[in-house]
């Protein structure tokens, strides 16, 4: 999840050129991102404005579900 230029935010899966959906604002992203991350058995990484990592959660099949700000 990434900062949209038109000041919204962004979730993009990996691999991905295009964003998935944009959001007003980034709790709405945050929320459409985990259940996204989760179903998918993916990472969720949360990035701040500045372009930092603030937050990773992990889902994978097989791993303890991680979560911590860097």
């Amino acid at each position: 999840m990434v900062p949209s230029p038109d000041g919204g935010w962004s979730v993009r899966m990996a691999g991905a050129e295009r964003a998935s959906k944009r959001f007003s604002t980034q709790q709405q992203a945050i929320i459409w991102a985990r259940e996204a991350s989760s179903s998918a058995k993916g990472e969720l990484v949360i990035h701040g404005r500045d372009g930092t990592i603030r937050e990773k959660d992990s889902y994978g099949r097989g791993s303890l579900p991680t979560r911590g700000k860097r």
